[in-house]
């Protein structure tokens, strides 16, 4: 259960030799602060703390979530039984436009928590990628656009604008590219807490 308080401290209540992980989710604002304890995940942003049972969480989502000035990010979704979703994402703001890379901590904190969980005896629902939802409609929607555009530079083709139908090729081409690995790491699906889905993990390099 996640019990939330209004602490006035500066730092937070954690011991020096705890796995812990924090990050910056927006330039502006206070990072998020997470730990990993005996018992629960401890979690911290500001001065709103709280900690989630290992037994009570109920489900956990991995998934790669590219964002502006950053292209490899990934994200971890935690859902207790009571409260607030929690994110945990792997990478930081640093400034206004500037954003760093956390990867070795990131996949190294994540893959704690799983062996913590286990340990634990909790049993979550274990998923990876978008929401089958989200994920099937988004496919349509990209083979579609994807089509269209090559049957324009067919077209352009055809009617011997040679210019336009290169410049809608290479516009294609980075649309497939770009689009195309969202999707295909973000295939739904469910994984085993040993084995962590490297498609939605940073790389271990």
């Amino acid at each position: 259960m996640i019990a939330q308080t209004n602490d006035g401290g500066d730092e937070a209540d954690v011991s020096a030799d705890a796995l812990s992980y924090s990050f910056k989710p927006s330039a502006i604002g206070a990072p998020w602060e997470f730990r990993l304890g005996e018992q629960g995940l401890d979690w911290r942003k500001g001065r709103l703390k709280g900690t989630v049972a290992y037994r009570d969480i109920r489900r956990v989502r991995l998934s790669f979530r590219p964002a502006t000035f950053q292209t490899q990010r990934f994200l971890a979704e935690i859902w207790p039984m009571h409260g607030p979703k929690l994110e945990i994402a792997s990478s930081s703001w640093k400034s206004m436009v500037e954003q760093e890379r956390l990867d070795r901590a990131y996949r190294t904190f994540v893959a704690a928590l799983h062996r913590r969980l286990i340990a634990s005896g909790a049993d979550p629902s274990f998923e990876n990628g978008s929401p089958p939802a989200l994920y099937w409609p988004g496919v349509a929607v990209f083979v579609g656009t994807a089509l269209g555009m090559a049957a324009l530079a067919v077209r352009a083709l055809q009617t011997g604008t040679a210019s336009a139908a290169l410049f809608i090729g290479a516009f294609l081409a980075l649309f497939l590219w770009q689009v195309g690995v969202f999707f295909k790491r973000n295939r739904p699906g469910r994984y085993r807490p040993e084995e962590l889905p490297p498609d939605v993990m940073p790389s271990a390099s």
